[in-house]
């Protein structure tokens, strides 16, 4: 078999020291960019994998990062993190980094979790999702100084500009006005939105997209809320339905509640009732639901490239400047 290239074959041929090759891998920050292109080239046409528990000896760190894996609940909309942890763990692995999953109930068991794992040295860094209001975890990451990056946003007054931490998410307004556009253009003015109850981040924001579309367009639209179910979706949808009628199409916070809308729009005689969902989860695809995709991989990368740079193959503390501590993916709108 064939040899396994070494830090000096690398070396050689970026033309630089070993030295510098091994600052590349363990420090980039240190290094000159031009140079540390050179050698990332020579690393990758050379196929160098590093030594990791040697590595880990002499850098004393784990080359781990570490996230919550959230308890299966079931429903509709759960794949959209499975599609995230798994996009996460193929892009560290390019890097040279691993994913350590962790188990947790709840926002305080979730922090003894990262404890141990910060304090016994198992991770270098965390990932952390569902961020909301008042999180505790947030808090008690960056009063440790644990380097860790959000998918969610801080939900504070300034998230772009003077964030509370580091993070990345879907924009959902961006979302949802491209399905209300898309809703006004080939069924008419009037577009409800189906959301959750006010009070959720994510939702809110969601709304806020149909909000600014009906507004563009001099539409008029009511909204109607229910708690994430199909069953919930399916009685206030019919309710809205038996009201009259007066709906040309529906926006939905997520595909558990536009399955529930198109349910309820077929038992009202309106199968052709146009209903847009968020998530493009298989089961709206299954029914020929529109959807808007939330592209997880595209957050995936962007963590990264907050914990680690553009390039970087460990995580190292980061001096970001205003704007620059956020990643927000726009989805795109997938019609049927």
């Amino acid at each position: 078999m064939p040899k396994a290239p070494t830090v000096e074959d690398v070396a050689l041929a970026a033309g630089v020291s070993r030295q510098t090759v091994s600052n590349v891998i363990n420090t980039p920050g240190i290094v000159k960019e031009a140079t540390r292109e050179r050698v990332q080239r020579a690393i990758d046409d050379l196929g160098y994998r590093p030594h990791m528990a040697a590595r880990r000896l002499r850098t004393r760190r784990s080359s781990t990062i570490g996230i919550h894996l959230d308890p299966y609940a079931g429903g509709i909309s759960g794949v959209v993190l499975d599609r995230f942890v798994h996009a996460l763990t193929e892009r560290a692995g390019d890097r040279g980094m691993r994913i350590q999953l962790y188990a947790a109930r709840s926002p305080d068991e979730e922090i003894a979790r990262m404890g141990e794992l910060t304090d016994g040295g198992e991770v270098d860094a965390v990932v952390i999702t569902g961020t909301f209001h008042g999180d505790p975890r947030t808090r008690w990451l960056a009063e440790r100084n644990v380097p860790f990056v959000a998918f969610g946003r801080p939900w504070g007054a300034d998230d772009v500009e003077s964030p509370a931490h580091l993070w990345v998410d879907v924009d959902g307004a961006a979302g949802t006005r491209a399905a209300t556009q898309h809703v006004l253009e080939i069924a008419g003015p009037r577009v409800a939105f189906l959301g959750w109850p006010a009070g959720s981040g994510t939702g809110d924001d969601r709304e806020r997209g149909w909000r600014e579309a009906m507004a563009e367009a001099g539409a008029t639209g009511e909204r109607i809320a229910c708690e994430e179910s199909v069953g919930l979706a399916r009685a206030a949808t019919a309710v809205l339905l038996a009201n009259g009628g007066a709906v040309d199409g529906i926006v939905c916070v997520s595909d558990s509640l536009a399955i529930g809308a198109h349910l309820a729009a077929a038992a009202a005689g309106r199968p052709d009732l146009p209903v847009v969902g968020f998530d493009n989860t298989p089961a709206a695809e299954a029914i020929g639901l529109s959807s808007v995709e939330q592209l997880p991989e595209q957050v995936a990368s962007g963590v990264l490239q907050l914990l680690m740079g553009p390039s970087g193959s460990v995580v190292e503390p980061r001096l970001l400047a205003a704007g620059e501590a956020h990643v927000l993916v726009e989805p795109r709108l997938v019609v049927r």
